[in-house]
C-alpha cells in the first residue's frame, strides 16, 4: 500500500496525485513539488511524527491529563460558589463567569482523551472540524474558552481601575452590560473564527486554529482585549504605587508655615493623602487574588499567541520553506525514511518540542491558577460546617439544663414534648398579707422551694444565711415581702466632748472657755 502511494516519490513520501483533493485539510498538506521527480511528494501525516522524536504525541497527552487534574480544581470552586453561602466563599459574579472561561478551555484537553480521535484523513491529509467530530468539538471549546477567559480579565480589570482610580462602584448598569457582552463576544468569535479559518489537528490530539486568516480573525482581536487589560492593570498599580509614595512623603513632611502654626491647606492635603492611602489599600487588600489572576492569564495568552503566530509563520508552504527543509528532506530521502538520523536537520524547521509541551501545560494548568487565586481556605471549611450540618445529623438534640428540670412554677415551664406527662402543677394562691403582729412572712408563696431540695440544690447550691432587719435569711427560708410596722427606736444621745479631738470647741459669747483638752 505505501509503495503504491508513493507514486514517483521515494520513500517515505506520498506521491499527492494518488490522493484526493476532498475531505480533511487540504490545506495542511506539507508538499514539496520535486522536478526531476515530475511530482509533489508530501510528508506523510501527522507531520509532527517526523520532525519530532519519538513519543511526542505521548507526551502532549500529558497536558490533557493536567488539564483532567485543573478541571476538579475549577469544579470546586463553582461547587462552592453554587451551594456554598457567600460568607463562605466570596463570591462574585465576575470571578463565577471567569470560572466558566476556564472550565470550557479545559473541556478542550478532556474531549481528545474520551474518545482518541485519528489525526488524519489519510496518509497526507490531517483531519479538520468538517472531517472529525471531535476535532470540531475540542476546537470551539478551546476558541469559546480562550475568548471568555480573555473577555472576563478584561471586565475584571476595568472594574478594580474604576473602583480605585475613580472611586467609582459597579452598579446595576454594569452588571447586565458586562454579563451580555461578556458572552456575546465570545460566542462571535467562534462563530467567525470557524467560519472563515476553522481548526485542524497541528501536532497533539487538540485542533488549534489553522493559519489562514487566524491573526485576522482570532490572535489580533484576542491580544487586543489582552492589551487593554494589561494596560488597565498597569495604571492601576501605578495608581497604587503614587498614592502610597505620596502618603510616605506626607507624612515626613511639615505642615507649618513660617510661624511655626500648622497650615490649614498643609493639614488638608495631608488628610486626604492618607484617607486615599487607606481607601486604596483596602480595595487592594481585597482585589490583590483578581489583579494577579488578571496578570497570570494574559501572561499565558501573550505566550500563547508569540507561539502560535511563529509557528504559523515557519509551518507555511512557500519558497522559503522548500529551501530550509532541503536538508531534512534529503536526509529522509537518504536514510530511506530514519528519523532519527534527520533530527537534527529538523531543529530549525519548528519549534522546539520543550517550548510546544510547554505552552500545552501551562494552557491547562488555568485550573490550578484559579484556585489558587479565587479559592479560599474558607470555603473547606464552608464544606465542612455544611456536611455536619446537612449530612451527619446529629444523635442528640440540645436540651437546656432548665428544660430538664419540671417545676410547679408555670414561669420555669418549657413545652420539650408533648408526649412526656409532666407532673401536676400545684400552685395556690398566695395568702392574703400577714397582720402586724405576725412575725413570720408569707409560707405558701409562688417563689417558695420546691420539697425536693436534692433537685433543687444540684442546681442552686446553697448560701449561708443572713441577717436582714432582724429576720434570718436563707434559701430556705428568703426574705419576707411584707415587714410588721416597727415603733421607732431611740438610743441614748451621746454628746460630743471636743475634748477628743483637736477641733476648738463651741462657746457662746461671754462664758468661759475650758483651755483642758485632757
Amino acid at each position: 500500500m505505501a509503495t503504491d502511494l508513493t507514486g514517483n516519490c521515494i520513500a517515505p513520501f506520498f506521491d499527492e496525485s494518488l490522493f484526493p483533493e476532498t475531505g480533511g485539510l487540504i490545506s495542511g498538506r506539507i508538499c514539496i513539488p520535486v522536478a526531476e521527480l515530475n511530482a509533489t511528494c508530501c510528508v506523510p501525516c501527522p507531520y509532527s511524527d517526523w520532525i519530532y522524536a519519538d513519543g511526542f504525541e505521548s507526551r502532549t497527552e500529558v497536558a490533557s491529563w493536567v488539564s483532567v487534574a485543573a478541571m476538579f480544581s475549577t469544579l470546586f470552586v463553582l461547587v462552592s460558589y453554587a451551594v456554598l453561602p457567600t460568607k463562605w466563599t466570596s463570591r462574585h459574579y465576575l470571578s463565577v463567569c471567569l470560572a466558566l472561561g476556564v472550565l470550557c478551555m479545559e473541556l478542550a484537553f478532556l474531549i481528545p482523551l474520551a474518545d482518541r480521535p485519528a489525526q488524519c484523513k489519510n496518509e497526507i491529509t490531517p483531519n479538520d472540524m468538517r472531517s472529525n467530530l471531535t476535532c470540531a468539538f475540542s476546537g470551539a471549546f478551546l476558541i469559546f474558552g480562550g475568548w471568555a477567559c480573555v473577555i472576563w480579565v478584561f471586565w475584571r480589570a476595568l472594574a478594580l481601575h474604576l473602583q480605585i482610580c475613580w472611586e467609582v462602584n459597579a452598579g446595576k448598569m454594569f452588571f447586565w452590560v458586562t454579563l451580555v457582552v461578556g458572552w456575546l463576544i465570545p460566542a462571535a468569535g467562534v462563530a467567525l473564527t470557524l467560519s472563515l479559518t476553522g481548526v485542524s489537528y497541528r501536532f497533539g490530539n487538540i485542533c488549534h486554529i489553522n493559519h489562514k486568516l487566524g491573526l485576522e480573525d482570532f490572535w489580533g482581536p484576542l491580544l487586543a482585549f489582552a492589551t487593554l487589560a494589561l494596560v488597565l492593570q498597569f495604571i492601576t498599580i501605578g495608581y497604587c504605587i503614587n498614592v502610597y509614595v505620596r502618603s510616605l512623603f506626607d507624612d515626613k513632611a511639615t505642615t507649618e508655615n513660617s510661624s511655626g502654626v500648622p497650615t490649614y491647606s498643609g493639614s488638608i492635603n495631608t488628610a486626604s493623602a492618607r484617607q486615599a492611602y487607606r481607601r486604596v489599600k483596602r480595595v487592594v487588600e481585597l482585589q490583590w487574588r483578581g489583579a494577579t489572576i488578571v496578570l497570570l492569564i494574559i501572561a499565558e495568552v501573550v505566550f500563547f499567541a508569540i507561539i502560535f503566530v511563529s509557528m504559523d509563520n515557519s509551518s507555511q508552504v512557500n519558497d522559503e520553506l522548500f529551501e530550509r527543509s532541503l536538508p531534512w528532506v534529503t536526509c529522509l530521502a537518504m536514510t530511506g525514511g530514519n528519523k532519527k538520523q534527520c533530527l537534527p536537520q529538523a531543529k530549525g524547521l519548528v519549534k522546539d518540542e520543550g517550548i510546544v509541551i510547554a505552552v500545552l501545560i501551562v494552557l491547562a494548568m488555568s485550573g490550578f491558577w484559579l484556585l489558587i487565586f479565587l479559592g479560599r481556605w474558607s470555603m473547606v471549611l464552608g464544606w465542612r460546617d455544611l456536611f455536619r450540618s446537612k449530612i451527619l445529623k446529629r444523635r442528640h438534640e440540645f436540651v437546656s439544663a432548665d428544660a430538664g428540670h419540671f417545676s410547679n412554677d408555670p414561669r420555669t415551664y418549657e413545652m420539650l414534648d408533648s408526649t412526656k406527662t409532666t407532673p401536676a402543677l400545684n400552685i395556690s394562691s398566695p395568702d392574703r398579707v400577714l397582720s402586724p403582729g405576725q412575725a413570720h412572712p408569707l409560707r405558701s408563696s409562688p417563689m417558695t422551694p420546691e420539697p425536693d431540695a436534692k433537685l433543687h440544690d444540684s442546681y442552686f447550691p446553697r448560701k449561708t444565711s443572713v441577717r436582714i432587719n432582724d429576720h434570718i435569711v436563707s434559701p430556705e427560708t428568703p426574705a419576707p415581702a411584707y415587714y410588721s410596722p416597727e415603733s421607732p427606736r431611740f438610743f441614748p444621745s451621746r454628746a460630743w466632748d471636743a475634748r477628743t479631738t483637736q477641733a476648738r470647741p463651741n462657746y457662746l459669747p461671754g462664758t468661759a472657755v475650758s483651755k483642758d483638752y485632757t
